[in-house]
């Protein structure tokens, strides 16, 4: 063994090397103070992405639409009360009070028009509500249902609920400024209900989703981690029945996760859900070589070696596999940096940090505890051999039948993995244990939505948003949206257009339609400009030079399928029914995250191959075997097959987090073959054993230690699925099944395997 005088000082100076272990991950860990949350939605896109830099395009041509949205909801079912619309006339004068907010739009400072002689009244919907009559309070109500800009909006249909609407303008300079406009939200929503009692407050918007991401990542730190924590320790310490060895385990677990998250913040990665996963992975990882070093040091003393002879041993035997399969573990997790969402590229770095920290931790700061801990030679006898040899008799005795069902079994799961559908719904990210959740739900069922598709309609020329052509094509493509069951509103200057011509004709219903004068619309627009307060113009839907116009469509909550079929019809009904100046593309948060899943897919299937052509080279050139390292494909990938036909079973579901699945199990899956493998050459090469007895001999010397690592692995990332994060929470569960399906293929088809065609020709 080559590093065996470096053993032997970590064993003969325990205390030094604990002291300098300490010192160096203290070093590391000095950078968790620099560690900041990312908490805005574009984290999840690269800036190449073409949805988002679409989207962006947009935001710069007209007024940025980040908003908070306040969904009144009064207990007497009626929000056109005096005291009703007192409270939302109070709260709309104190949101311009939000941080960075430059825009505020309710039913009380609708800008509603109407003539009076020869001129053009452009007022408040609402003014003074505590002294309104009850005809004016009528009348208010009709005309708030029934106004294009404002039903399905600012309303509900039957005026049972409104909302206010706050525009947020966020300066980027510092990462506070989410925290800071949701929490005057927030606090501005509890003094409502202070003083109004019988109106009800939820909040929703992007604003309050981007405060959300750390919210659900906070929880999880809080109760699921530590929860975690403990479960391993008791794991380990009823399958080990070592307290020192328990404890060792317990440290370095804990100081990998001190280093990973030092170095993480001094290199400047900011974190976010998908990287508050990172002590999980971790965690289950650093136990997974503390197991096998473990495993075999104790079976030693058991046999009557002292300490340090048995930690010679167990680092002879297992430095190769455990040095193995930390590097094709963070081989896989290099591989997300493939994915298209910047979060999973900086998850797939920390983990892979944090991997190879858990080996160094392994081989010397454990060492060195197992000489100063007490340790008795009748505490390490370890439960499990005689199951695993009765185990290793049954695969063997079965093993063409094992080999057949395998198969039979792996080609039926692979069979489901067409049932899986994408599906990306970003208000579906957050269980509903996040008021962000159902806040959004609430709204979306009895006000509006945070779906939406928005176009940028061009012109011919500046000034062309006048011409009666172009409004003609822009009410139709209007109409024709309202008419979709996806729909809830759509926002588009043609309503306002037709306002005006009914108000400059005597508000006459039969003038409720498009101006037929280009000099008239022109007129009609600038006199109503002219007319509008401060923070409440046309910024938000007209551009500079008045040669394109926005219109946004509000939609119901859909899955990703939904709403891509949705903009296809859409962009089919531009292409027969709008002129060529006029064709767009659909772009907004939504059309982002439904687009970055099968985008995340195309760009990780590279990722996996690479990773899986470098571990198969890794593991030929390791195992000094063509044959055995082409034939540990198979039980590599078989793993991925069943899990994702199993999901494909009871779920069907596959997102943006699901998506790098394959890739970051692939690194963790090859874990047990390599020891499987390992232990079957040692036998074959240094004892002479036949095909099956080595495989007999694979099962009772690292049996036992594959079967802890799996239910530890298992069990840690199954912790996941009750992340409040339900990207972290899907993540954690496919990852807990392909590992199962992974000790399954382990114990039950790479054996056959290995006694059908690993003849001794080919080791």
């Amino acid at each position: 063994m080559p590093l065996e005088p470096l053993f032997v000082a970590i064993i003969k100076r325990p205390w030094l090397t604990l002291a300098l272990v300490l010192i160096l991950v203290a070093a590391a860990g000095s950078g968790v103070r620099k560690l900041a949350f990312k908490n805005d939605y574009r984290m999840f896109f690269s800036q190449d992405n073409p949805q988002l830099q679409a989207f962006e395009a947009l935001q710069n041509t007209y007024t940025k639409n980040d908003n908070i949205l306040f969904v009144l909801s009064p207990k007497n079912g009626d929000m056109f009360t005096r005291e009703n619309l007192a409270a939302v006339e109070w709260l709309t004068k104190k949101a311009w009070q939000i941080p960075y907010s430059i825009r505020v739009d309710s039913i009380s400072n609708f800008q509603h028009t109407r003539a009076e002689g020869d001129d053009l009244i452009v007022e408040d919907l609402v003014e003074k509500a505590p002294t309104l009559m009850d005809t004016q309070l009528a009348e208010k109500k009709r005309i708030a249902v029934n106004e294009p800009l404002l039903r399905n909006r600012l309303v509900s249909p039957d005026g049972a609920y409104s909302g206010v609407n706050v525009t947020i303008q966020l300066q980027e300079k510092k990462p506070t400024e989410v925290l800071e406009a949701a929490a005057y939200a927030r606090d501005l929503a509890r003094q409502l209900t202070e003083k109004f009692p019988n109106i009800d407050v939820y909040l929703t918007g992007m604003v309050i989703m981007n405060n959300a991401f750390p919210d659900a990542s906070r929880q999880d730190m809080k109760t699921l981690y530590p929860a975690m924590f403990l479960l391993i320790l008791v794991l380990i310490g009823l399958m080990l029945r070592s307290i020192p060895g328990t404890l060792t385990t317990g440290l370095v677990i804990l100081m990998t996760i001190v280093a990973t998250l030092g170095l993480t913040g001094w290199v400047g990665i900011k974190l976010s859900p998908p990287t508050t996963s990172v002590p999980v992975v971790i965690m289950t990882l650093a136990v997974a070589d503390c197991v096998h070093l473990l495993t075999t040091f104790l079976q030693g003393m058991r046999k009557g070696m002292d300490r340090a002879t048995a930690m010679m041993e167990s680092m002879r035997i297992n430095l190769g596999p455990v040095f193995l399969t930390s590097i094709t573990t963070a081989v896989g997790f290099m591989s997300l940096n493939f994915s298209d969402a910047p979060p999973f590229r900086d998850l797939g770095n920390m983990a892979a940090t944090g991997v190879v920290i858990a080996f160094f931790l392994s081989i010397i700061l454990l060492p060195a505890m197992m000489q100063i801990l007490p340790i008795r030679a009748t505490v390490g006898e370890t439960n499990g051999s005689r199951t695993m040899e009765r185990l290793a008799d049954f695969v063997i005795r079965n093993r063409i039948r094992l080999l057949w069902g395998m198969g039979f079994l792996v080609f039926g799961l692979a069979a489901m993995i067409p049932r899986n559908e994408l599906n990306d719904q970003f208000v579906a990210y957050f269980d509903k244990s996040i008021a962000f959740r159902t806040d959004t739900d609430f709204a979306t069922e009895h006000l509006t939505g945070i779906y939406l598709i928005e176009y940028s309609l061009p012109a011919k020329e500046a000034g062309g948003i006048a011409d009666p052509e172009y409004l003609r094509y822009l009410a139709a493509f209007a109409e024709w949206y309202r008419q979709q069951p996806e729909t809830l509103h759509v926002n588009t200057l043609s309503d306002t257009m037709k306002r005006l011509n009914k108000n400059l004709h005597g508000d006459e219903e039969s003038w409720y339609r498009l101006p037929d004068q280009r000099d008239l619309s022109a007129q009609y627009l600038l006199l109503y400009e002219f007319s509008l307060p401060f923070g409440l113009d046309l910024n938000n839907q007209i551009n500079v030079d008045k040669s394109a116009t926005r219109m946004s469509v509000t939609l119901r909550t859909l899955t990703t399928k939904q709403l891509l079929s949705l903009e296809q019809r859409a962009q089919r009904w531009m292409k027969s029914n709008l002129p060529d100046y006029m064709q767009t593309v659909g772009s907004s948060p939504t059309m982002m995250f439904a687009h970055i899943g099968s985008r995340n897919i195309r760009t990780m299937l590279m990722g996996t191959t690479v990773a899986l052509v470098l571990i198969s080279f890794i593991l030929i050139v390791a195992l000094r075997s063509l044959r055995l390292g082409l034939l540990s494909l198979l039980p590599n990938l078989v793993p991925i097959t069943m899990a994702f036909g199993l999901w494909g079973i009871f779920n069907g579901q596959i997102g943006l987090a699901l998506s790098i699945v394959s890739g970051m199990t692939l690194g963790i899956v090859v874990d047990d073959t390599v020891h499987f493998l390992s232990k079957y050459l040692r036998a074959r090469r240094e004892q002479g054993l036949d095909t099956q007895q080595a495989v007999r001999y694979a099962f009772k010397t690292v049996g036992t230690a594959l079967w802890v690592t799996s239910v530890v692995l298992v069990l840690g990332f199954a912790v996941l699925a009750f992340s409040h994060f339900q990207l972290n929470a899907g993540m954690g569960l496919l990852t807990a099944i392909t590992i199962a399906c992974a000790l399954l293929a382990d114990f039950f088809f790479l054996p056959p395997l290995l006694i059908k065609f690993g003849d001794s020709k080919h080791v």
